[in-house]
């Protein structure tokens, strides 16, 4: 288990709550009793950090490998379920680079106003609109 700890940033914890939750299912034990990882079960635990890094809950997790246990029956719902998450994370992206232009942006008007600042401290240079508010 800390191979596994250490190598995927995940805790003991974790990967015992998700063999108890049947998300990481069939882990065998060695003779004193210690979990025996297999690639299968690494290569599973490598997806389920990816669903979860990028929002998927372990609700949507797990009715994926269920369905993932059903064979190719459910092939066409499983890859609908990832496309589907492909698309929000996608959404996400474009929103927080949206929101790191309006940062770069901020940052800029600091910069081109940083010498004024310094050669006028007292004066309060405007670039976020609060001077506008109502909250005096």
């Amino acid at each position: 288990m800390k191979h596994v700890v250490e190598n995927f940033n995940i805790t003991a914890k974790t990967l015992r709550f998700y063999e108890e939750q049947g998300i990481l299912p069939n882990v065998s034990r060695d003779e004193i009793g210690r979990r025996v990882y297999s690639e299968g079960h690494l290569d599973w635990i490598s997806f389920i950090r990816c669903l979860r890094e990028t929002g998927m809950s372990l609700a949507q997790i797990k009715e994926y490998k269920d369905l993932y246990g059903k064979g190719n029956l459910t092939f066409s719902q499983r890859q609908e379920m990832l496309v589907k998450h492909k698309i929000e994370v996608q959404k996400k992206i474009e929103d927080e680079l949206k929101y790191l232009e309006e940062l770069n942006y901020k940052i800029a008007m600091y910069d081109l106003q940083k010498d004024e600042v310094r050669k006028n401290p007292n004066h309060n240079f405007k670039c976020h609109g609060l001077e506008n508010s109502d909250a005096n």
